[in-house]
């Protein structure tokens, strides 16, 4: 019998932290209901807060669960089976929890249960109106994971189903219902990257993060307390912004170095559904700081922050429900939650809508006029772009839910995603990205100083002067060549773009320096616009000069299937032949293998792969720093679906590194290759594998040619030459166990092969057992060639050998060099550094009365642009 414990422990918790949220929901609401802001019933609110730690119990016995079925193998779980096996490290095992639909609502919920921890501690004022609106959303959120049919209703899907009851028709469980498998699927291959352990992790506490200002948003509503709750809520929305943009951060690398379309960003629908509520974040943040100085854009304030929340939801909608089909390589299929993702999405879009439209009139409006001088303005117009850019997105992301619902209502539509979609992005977004930088320097002037004309030129001044400086010097070296770039000249939005990007960090610079003088907490928003600034310099060079170094100059056409651009911009490389590259010498040095617990790649010739494809032989002493870690004849345990390629440069001046480009080919995906990057101070070196020979199976061997030879005697095999040096007895070859009897008899040969630059020792076996003969042949993959010991002739002391040879080992390769990037992922931290200072400030101005101003005369006011 299958012991269950496990997982009725696990759906026992679901079940209970439903009914938890329920309860919560309603207790908060009836704490806070027809009650002033922080006069609520107090047996309510107990009682609310009470549930929501029973959920937050129960949401922590889910997990533990659920990482116990994961961790311990236990496979008669479809979620184990699917998503696991037996060779994963653990924290491949920590990925593949988050791997599935459920275990992902899983992660979103237990933020939400520790944002709301939070909440309940440090904001008792307003701890029953937002935890009601919590509580609520956790109810919906845990739905997702209930997993209850009633009748044709299917109420979320749980991660506790047993492989019997998810395919009770499969023969197996018919023959046999306690039927467990021996090991799961595995986990994605192109998932088995460390930044799959951390950026699923970072990117939903963002998205659990932006349901905080969110709360505080509808809360301030419901309660008429139009205006205070942008106390609390404007260091959570700086902190959702922040996290959310560093997770898409971590994502866009996790891409760089995992996926080989050669860069970081690919306007994915699913990567455009992050990006999105991530600028309207930002520009709600702007819109908070606008009516902090003035008392004006609240409204707007509400609708973005609303308005951010939502298109998380919405974000959730398209990656979950299998809308996107194949539109997208990131999104999970429908798991039959489609309908109960829209009723989750549309019940909150009815109660923000609903809300906003009851109270807009009561929502205190200003009719402040603003001069082309008022600083105000042009953090609005900036907030504006930010919108403008996250609307051009979700517009043309939408198609598939436009065709989507048009089906629904009868109607056959033909919209389809644009053919190009980078450049169909690229031409309008490169323009947001032009106005961001105008606007995030020129609005920071004007923030800090005195508006009239003659001020703001002189504080202008030298920021321009430095601007057009700089930007002389750089487009004077791109030119000369003096720097890698393409005649800029060419491309003139890539010119504008640079030239606004500089201004941005000159006129940020300068006012950093000031504000550091007066109070380091005040120059979060200079900081953080500068490291904004530093990534559209870091995009503009790495992807709009990236220069293909791979061009193949051979005039071969290495094969009609392939695309015109993979036969351009690829070189074939065979094992151990130098080719020139555009300034590097480039060498192939052959295939090698993770071996655990092994700091260094092995080189798959000196392994014999046994019928267990987790476990190899060595054929040689494994050694680090001349210290044995595994004797010749050692079993160790081998990683066969990671194989890397030894690539090795040499450049002009001599010097030497090597690149480990990593390719398998997966049956049901193809070919997977994984690119190596060698970091320069002014560029990256990217290179991937894009084509490889046929696996061994494929391969075609020519006819067998007989040589029968004697002890020191040469074979001669195309251009390389084999001795026979000896044979000896054996009573066991590795990876095979003969079962030697009396009477049996194995004779291995001791060739060597000299390759170009190499000797290959190459160990054929002849065997007589149980008066039958057998013969193991040996090959070196390096050459392309398999030797089988034929026959002993004992009268004329001679040896019969078979040789074989197929096309030696390649590989067709890509390479890249992306100038500057390293400007792109410093300035992620230099802005993640300018929102942990504006985070600071604005916690510290929250728990002081008028944001901690009073003293200060209106018009002295400091502020920042957040």
């Amino acid at each position: 019998m299958i012991n269950t414990f496990i997982g009725d422990l696990g759906h026992f918790s679901v079940i209970l932290a439903f009914v938890a949220a329920i309860v919560s929901a309603l207790a908060y609401f009836m704490a806070s209901f027809r009650q002033p802001l922080g006069q609520d019933r107090l047996d309510w609110k107990l009682l609310g807060r009470g549930a929501f730690i029973v959920h937050v119990v129960a949401v922590f016995g889910i997990i533990f669960s659920l990482f116990e079925i994961i961790y311990s193998h236990r496979y008669e779980y479809h979620y184990a089976w699917s998503h696991s096996s037996n060779h994963l490290p653990t924290h491949y095992m920590i990925s593949c929890f988050w791997e599935g639909q459920e275990g992902s609502f899983l992660l979103w919920i237990f933020w939400h249960t520790l944002l709301g921890l939070m909440l309940i501690k440090f904001n008792r004022k307003w701890e029953a109106p937002a935890m009601a609106v919590f509580a609520f959303v956790q109810l919906f959120l845990t739905s997702m994971i209930l997993g209850v049919v009633i009748g044709d209703l299917k109420i979320g899907s749980s991660p506790f189903i047993l492989m019997r009851d998810f395919m009770p028709d499969a023969p197996v469980f018919k023959l046999d219902p306690n039927f467990i498998p021996k090991d799961g699927t595995g986990l994605n291959p192109l998932l088995q990257n460390y930044w799959m352990v951390i950026h699923p992790p970072t990117l939903f506490l963002g998205f659990a993060a932006a349901l905080v200002p969110f709360a505080f948003a509808i809360a301030g509503l419901w309660k008429g307390e139009y205006k205070e709750w942008l106390k609390p809520a404007f260091p959570w929305t700086l902190f959702a912004a922040m996290i959310m943009g560093v997770g898409i951060i971590m994502g866009a690398y996790w891409a760089y170095e995992t996926l080989n379309f050669g860069g970081y960003w690919n306007w994915d629908p699913v990567e455009n559904a992050v990006y999105i509520p991530w600028l309207t974040l930002i520009a709600a943040a702007h819109t908070m700081v606008i009516y902090k100085r003035s008392k004006s854009a609240l409204r707007t304030t509400y609708l973005l922050v609303i308005v951010s929340f939502l298109l998380v939801l919405y974000a959730t909608f398209l990656t979950r429900s299998g809308i996107l089909g194949n539109a997208s390589v990131h999104s999970f299929t429908d798991l039959g939650l489609s309908g109960q993702l829209f009723t989750y999405m549309a019940a909150f879009v009815v109660l923000a809508a609903g809300l906003m439209i009851y109270r807009w009139k009561s929502i205190p409006a200003t009719q402040k006029e603003l001069t082309t001088y008022s600083a105000e303005l042009w953090v609005f117009i900036g907030a504006a772009v930010l919108c403008l850019g996250a609307f051009q997105v979700l517009v043309t992301t939408s198609i598939p839910v436009y065709n989507s619902f048009m089906g629904f209502i009868g109607l056959k539509t033909n919209a389809a995603l644009p053919a190009d979609q980078i450049g169909h992005y690229t031409k309008f977004q490169l323009w947001v990205g032009v106005g961001i930088a105008v606007l995030s320097g020129f609005a920071q002037v004007l923030w800090y100083r005195k508006t009239d004309k003659e001020s703001i030129s002189n504080a202008l001044s030298i920021p321009l002067i430095l601007t057009f400086l700089f930007s002389a010097l750089v487009l004077l070296s791109g030119k000369m060549g003096w720097i890698p770039a393409t005649d800029v000249t060419k491309e003139w939005i890539y010119v504008v773009l640079l030239v606004t990007s500089l201004f941005a960090v000159f006129s940020n610079l300068s006012m950093m320096l000031a504000l550091i003088q007066k109070k380091v907490t005040l120059s979060g928003g200079a900081i953080a616009h500068i490291g904004m600034a530093m990534i559209l310099l870091g995009i503009l060079y790495s992807s709009g000069y990236s220069k293909v170094v791979s061009e193949n100059m051979s005039g071969l056409l290495y094969s009609r299937e392939f695309p015109d651009e993979m036969n351009r911009d690829n070189v074939l490389l065979w094992r151990n032949q130098p080719l020139e590259m555009n300034g590097y010498k480039v060498t192939y040095k052959g295939q090698f293998l993770e071996v655990k617990d092994f700091p260094d790649y092995v080189n798959k010739q000196v392994l014999f792969q046994t019928h267990d494809p987790y476990k190899a032989l060595a054929r040689t002493d494994l050694k680090i720093d001349g210290k044995v870690v595994h004797k010749t004849g050692d079993t160790v345990e081998i990683y066969p679906e990671n194989t890397y390629y030894q690539v090795e440069y040499q450049q002009k001046n001599g010097k030497t590194f090597t690149l480990w480009p990593r390719a398998q080919v997966n049956p049901e995906m193809g070919l997977l290759a994984s690119p190596d990057v060698k970091v320069f101070a002014d560029r990256d070196l990217y290179t991937h594998v894009s084509s490889i020979p046929k696996p061994d199976e494929e391969r075609t061997w020519s006819e067998v040619k007989e040589h029968l030879i004697g002890i020191k005697d040469t074979i001669f095999i195309n251009d390389y030459v084999a001795v026979l040096y000896g044979l000896e007895k054996t009573n066991a070859v590795q990876g095979i166990d003969l079962n030697l009897t009396a009477g049996d008899v194995a004779v291995q040969a001791d060739m060597k092969i000299f390759g170009e630059d190499k000797e290959y020792h190459i160990h054929p076996v002849f065997v007589i057992k149980d008066k039958l003969v057998g013969r193991i042949p040996d090959e070196v993959d390096d050459l392309g060639v398999r030797i089988t010991f034929n026959n002993i002739d004992p009268v004329q002391n001679k040896f019969s050998f078979g040789v074989e040879t197929t096309q030696k080992d390649y590989i067709i390769m890509k390479a890249m060099e992306k100038p500057f990037i390293s400007i792109m992922w410093i300035g992620v931290f230099v802005m993640t550094g300018g929102f942990c200072l504006a985070i600071y400030r604005r916690y510290v101005e929250g728990k002081t009365p008028e944001d901690g101003m009073r003293n200060s005369k209106p018009q002295k006011r400091k502020a920042m642009v957040a």
